[in-house]
């Protein structure tokens, strides 16, 4: 049974850190507050336990110093000025990073109920800390409180239990700490299925300490005959723990007898040819097992792993399995493609991830206790974009780095995201544009009714980072008033037709034509306005081999008193008098428009929903006069013609043809790509003879490939 902190005295705790690491002041202080701090629930281990743990791998000073005053019971007794004045700098850093890693919810088995979450968690946890050893304090307080889950409810012992084998072995295994991960895999099986583990431990028919003794001698005899042949080699042995055992038996439908792996011994050689050397030597002195025998050196597995595997028998008729490898081929096992940790766990390859666990197990194999060089950079390594944080469920959530508390919201559920009003990140109510931290919890707050901002969908204004998510806001203003829209676009459509005087019009090839399939959806958006009745109209006149005809003509045959052939504008009840087009909005042939007289510059003719006109000043507005559109022929305007697309190969020589195809000059094009999002923003100024022919050439660029939204710009 592990011995407690309860059961040991202020002076053992000395002698044992002393003899790993020169005492000083600063330790005997970090040791006295750690035996003062009140004694935890019985479930929760003490630093000093922790600690025992941790001097076994020869770590720095300041890790053990972080560890011993990261007690969680010292946390409300020792400020951040405190531990840097009397410990220093880079312990009160190891200490908050082990702080912040204690904060995190205590077993919420929401973070880890599926395979998913598990590696979201996971990739959390690296994510948060920004020094190796942070990880290995954690993760030696873990295993002392596995040994007191004796101690917890039947509740917390299995979710500890859990917790412990989903996400903090596969973390320790991934750094290669395999001490830590088969006491913890062990511990947490022993806890999930008593029954299993004692059988297994009873099938093993000897105490471990009585294992490692048959292994050792079983290394030193190889060792000795490697060595007779003048082949350099490290000839290392290990007993296969409980839970690896259990797994082999229930993966390979293998009984304990049917296992030949139970004791296995590594053999790390410097070139392939003392491979098939050893090789040799293990058949010439013991006993070999033929169906046991694999070459992966000749015949690598597909993701590169290379190595002999081979089983022998030895004294006492226990059967022993031999892996041979070089050391370039286990440096490739361990930190390459096939890496051990990846093998067993199925995880796909996460290129940053590696990058970051690659960094941590160096240093964990540096014997320089100043690794500040390799210190320094590792919070470049670590560096991600993406960023993972809480539910107040406890659901770890992953997001783009710089994702506002809104993307968490929409990331949750689009209806979340409709109905938030606000945000709590840690509890405290922040801006909806903040951007949130890896390991914060967040909070959305909701209105039971209503729906998003417009503001949501400008990216400028840093509500929402992830373009989907304004996706989603545009999408709900789309199905506003349904109804209605539908409704008023019946409207518009019948009332189109019949000015027109088009008859027996076939709806559903007009609406093949604009790949509409919903009856519904078609006079939807008819009646917001994503299909206009210009193109109605003049796809069933081109159909029927009309020419459009001017809707205005029947105003121009009421005015007599001017020749519309020679003019573009008609100003009513004056005479000839000079007149330009406004930049601002730039009206076309068939705008609804009217004039301004200007001080010494004739009359701008402006559309009549001009910002401009509508936003001016009350005593201005007797200076606007009613025009009219003339008949001159050949004459052009501009236009300004805005495009939303994703990014593609051929995007900007399909437009230029469309605008070829329909005769209309491109006066000039302004385009700009967002990499991250993979999307264009187009600005298309050309020359069209009418509002018609503006219309027509928008719905021939909406129907190109990979474009989101053609509009004329305001």
């Amino acid at each position: 049974m592990t011995t407690t902190v309860l059961e040991k005295d202020l002076e053992f705790y000395r002698k044992a850190i002393a003899a790993k690491v020169e005492w000083d002041d600063r330790l005997q202080a970090a040791l006295e507050l750690a035996w003062s701090a009140p004694l935890p629930d019985k479930c929760k281990p003490r630093s000093l336990d922790a600690v025992l743990r941790l001097i076994d791998f020869e770590v720095d000073k300041n890790t053990i110093l972080a560890a011993l005053i990261s007690d969680m019971g010292l946390k409300d007794r020792l400020t951040d000025s405190m531990i840097k004045k009397q410990f220093g700098e880079q312990v009160l850093l190891l200490t908050q990073g082990v702080m912040t890693l204690n904060s995190l919810q205590d077993c919420n088995e929401d973070s880890f109920k599926s395979p998913d979450q598990a590696e979201k968690l996971r990739r959390l946890l690296m994510a948060i800390i920004k020094d190796v050893r942070v990880m290995l304090i954690k993760l030696c307080y873990r295993v002392s409180r596995m040994q007191l889950l004796k101690y917890c409810s039947y509740e917390q012992r299995r979710c500890i239990a859990r917790e412990t084998l989903d996400i903090y072995a596969p973390l320790a295994n991934r750094l290669g700490i395999g001490k830590l991960k088969w006491e913890m895999e062990d511990l947490a099986f022993r806890a999930l299925d008593p029954q299993a583990f004692k059988r297994i431990a009873t099938l093993l028919e000897e105490r471990r300490v009585d294992r490692e003794q048959f292994i050792k001698q079983f290394t030193d005899d190889l060792s000795e005959l490697i060595g007779q042949q003048q082949i350099k080699a490290n000839v290392t042995g290990r007993v296969k723990h409980i839970v690896s055992i259990w797994r082999k038996m229930q993966k390979k439908k293998l009984e304990f007898h049917q296992l030949f792996d139970v004791r296995a011994v590594r053999v790390l050689v410097d070139s392939v040819s003392d491979c098939y050397a050893v090789l040799g030597i293990v058949h010439t002195n013991w006993h070999s097992i033929p169906d046991e025998f694999d070459d992966y050196i000749a015949n690598p597995k597909d993701n590169g792993y290379q190595s002999l595997h081979t089983a022998v028998i030895a004294e006492g008729g226990k059967v022993v399995e031999v892996q041979i490898r070089t050391r370039d081929m286990h440096r490739k096992s361990e930190f390459g493609v096939a890496s051990h940790w990846r093998y067993k766990e199925g995880v796909s390859l996460d290129r940053r991830m590696e990058k970051s666990i690659s960094v941590m197990r160096d240093l964990l194999d540096s014997a320089d206790e100043d690794a500040s060089d390799v210190l320094s950079g590792l919070s470049t390594e670590l560096s991600t974009d993406r960023v993972y944080v809480f539910s107040p469920q406890g659901q770890v959530i992953d997001l783009p780095a710089g994702a506002t508390p809104l993307d968490f919201a929409y990331t949750i559920h689009s209806a979340v995201g409709h109905r938030c009003r606000g945000a709590k990140v840690n509890g405290r109510i922040i801006n909806l544009t903040y951007a949130l931290q890896t390991g914060e919890q967040v909070e959305i707050l909701t209105a039971k009714e209503g729906g998003p901002s417009r503001d949501w969908m400008n990216k400028n204004l840093g509500y929402l980072k992830s373009a989907g998510n304004r996706s989603k806001v545009r999408n709900w203003f789309n199905q506003l008033d349904m109804k209605q829209n539908v409704q008023d676009g019946k409207s518009i459509y019948e009332r189109e037709l019949q000015r027109y005087n088009l008859h027996d019009v076939d709806l559903k090839k007009v609406m093949q034509h604009f790949k509409r399939t919903e009856e519904e959806q078609f006079f939807a958006d008819m009646g917001r306005g994503r299909l206009t009745a210009a193109q109605i109209v003049g796809h069933v006149q081109g159909e029927r081999g009309q020419q459009l005809d001017d809707p205005f003509k029947k105003v121009k045959k009421a005015v007599r008193s001017q020749d519309y052939d020679k003019d573009e504008i008609v100003i009513h009840g004056v005479g000839n008098l000079l007149t330009h087009f406004a930049k601002c909005c730039k009206p076309v042939p068939g705008d609804d428009v009217i004039g301004f007289i200007t001080k010494g510059a004739g009359v701008t003719i402006h559309k009549s929903n001009c910002n401009n006109i509508m936003s001016m000043p009350e005593e201005q507005e007797a200076r606007l006069v009613d025009v009219e559109w003339g008949g001159a022929r050949g004459s052009v305007f501009p236009a300004e013609i805005s495009i939303i697309a994703f990014d593609r190969s051929g995007l900007l020589r399909d437009i230029s043809a469309v605008l070829a195809n329909e005769k209309i000059n491109l006066l000039d094009i302004n385009s700009n790509t967002n990499r991250q999002e993979q999307m264009v923003y187009s600005k298309l100024n050309v020359e069209v003879s009418s509002v018609e022919q503006l219309i027509l050439v928008i719905d021939k660029l909406a129907q190109l490939n990979s474009v989101q939204s053609v509009s004329r710009s305001e």
